[in-house]
């Protein structure tokens, strides 16, 4: 076909519509696709003059269409990254910022200042259990005490640091020390 204008390519689309929209859901797997597809389409074919020379108009009009639809799956999978990308910036860091690095810092100097206050054994059965992860039983048996007395001096090390950090009645390591 030689000088097939735009509105004879529009016509062959009404024409064959049925036949377009089956053909693109196939290859797109969308019905969805396939109607705003051809809607693009019609409203890309609504110029005047001529389209040149066009050997298929069928075919012309089917590349037109999975051109189209081709496009707007890339925006839309564009679009997505995207989406992801700004979702992921608004992730808060899990690492913690300079302030509360020093403070994180100071706090556990405040810790460490206090524990070195408590009686010599109940250090030792402080950093046994809650840092070595001894049990309680290992623990009486290495320092030659009872279960019973582990525990309750467990008990009372948790007591005297809750009073000594609450009150700061500790001697004060961050004062250069």
């Amino acid at each position: 076909m030689t000088g097939t204008t735009w509105t004879a390519l529009r016509d062959l689309l009404a024409l064959r519509y049925d036949d377009f929209r089956t053909r693109l859901i196939r290859q797109f797997g969308s019905e969805e696709i396939a109607s705003e597809t051809l809607h693009e389409t019609w409203l890309r074919l609504d110029r005047p003059g001529s389209a040149g020379q066009v050997r298929s108009p069928p075919a012309f009009l089917m590349r037109i269409a999975a051109n189209i639809a081709k496009d707007q799956q890339r925006a839309e999978r564009r679009k997505t990254k995207r989406h992801e990308a700004d979702e992921a910036l608004d992730v808060a860091d899990p690492a913690p910022d300079p302030a509360r690095t020093v403070e994180a810092k100071l706090d556990l100097k405040k810790v460490e200042a206090a524990i070195a206050q408590l009686p010599k054994r109940t250090q030792a059965i402080l950093m046994a259990s809650r840092l070595n992860g001894m049990s309680h039983q290992a623990i009486a048996d290495k320092l030659g005490i009872s279960k019973r007395t582990v525990l309750y001096e467990l008990k009372q090390a948790v007591v005297l640091l809750d009073v000594m950090l609450k009150n700061n009645s500790y001697s004060d390591c961050t004062d250069g020390g």
